[in-house]
């Protein structure tokens, strides 16, 4: 039997992810915000395997192991059965990815999903990489990171792209609501939560989750370099409704990026280079002014 301190929760410790780990602290507040009457589905990866390894189980609602890349679509299945029961009113259905089988792996599915109009909430844990399998890059992998598959070297300063937007590419399928959110920012994020379930269709919530395994720094941080990221611009929390930009967190005295990528090693390779510097500036000063965040 659980005690009363974990059965206020939905997602409880006993778990097995790193120490510091922003994923965890996320889907805590996810399904906290979101109620008991709630139905998961969970793409493979860090989530599913730190939080349900057999006999036991950190998830206080209904949750269903999806494959990596169809979350979107096992969440659009259990939607489509509560409306035949005449249950959907009654009970919310969250899809979850990371980044990699989000963007990348899941984006065919996730599109379906919001394309055919399925009353779900679909969450990506944004890690920046394919972290459970070894720390390889994503298309939600920050420019100049170092990656498994993005390493500096004589020709390459680590990760060549930019993050995918996908926040406007959810928003650009015409859904009711497409926003992101951060773990260094708990009560912005639980209200996000909150409005999306309040809503009736597809909704998107794109979640920056620190990763102190693969982002390289200290598990007492995670708060503090999520906090950056935010502040420095880096990461817009930004929300659309029925694609038009409504609401933005907004940042009055933007912190210079390099605050930020000086207390992570996978950017220790760029750090006393004020060229490269000045390149991750540049895209932190263009989504300051692209969002109109000051």
């Amino acid at each position: 039997m659980l005690s009363k301190h974990f059965s206020e929760h939905n997602f409880v410790s006993g778990h097995t992810a790193c120490a510091g780990c922003g994923q965890a602290l996320a889907a805590r507040l996810v399904v906290d915000a979101a109620g008991k009457n709630t139905i998961a589905t969970n793409a493979t990866g860090c989530l599913e395997v730190f939080s349900t390894k057999a006999p036991q189980s950190s998830w206080n609602i209904p949750w269903i192991h999806s494959l990596f890349e169809n979350s979107a679509a096992v969440g659009s299945g259990v939607e489509s059965a509560l409306r035949y029961l005449g249950k959907i009113d009654k009970v919310r259905v969250i899809s979850q990815g990371g980044d990699g089988g989000t963007s990348d792996i899941g984006l065919q599915a996730l599109s379906g999903m919001l394309e055919r109009g399925h009353d779900v909430l679909y969450v990506c844990y944004d890690n920046e990489a394919y972290m459970n399998t070894g720390i390889q890059r994503s298309s939600l992998t920050p420019f100049s990171a170092n990656t498994t598959t993005s390493p500096p070297g004589k020709v390459s300063t680590g990760n060549p792209k930019l993050k995918k937007p996908l926040v406007e590419i959810c928003s650009a399928h015409h859904i009711p609501y497409s926003a992101s959110a951060s773990v260094g920012y708990p009560q912005d994020l639980q209200r996000k939560v909150k409005k999306a379930l309040s809503i009736r269709g597809p909704k998107f919530l794109q979640i920056h989750c620190p990763c102190p395994l693969g982002w390289r720094y200290e598990p007492g941080l995670t708060l503090e370099i999520a906090r950056l990221a935010v502040g420095s611009g880096l990461y817009p929390l930004i929300e659309y409704e029925y694609g038009k930009l409504t609401k933005v967190f907004k940042i009055p005295k933007p912190k210079p990026v390099e605050e930020y990528l000086k207390l992570q090693g996978r950017f220790r390779h760029i750090v006393n280079s004020q060229e490269e510097v000045a390149k991750i500036q540049k895209i932190a000063d263009k989504n300051i002014d692209y969002y109109q965040l000051k």
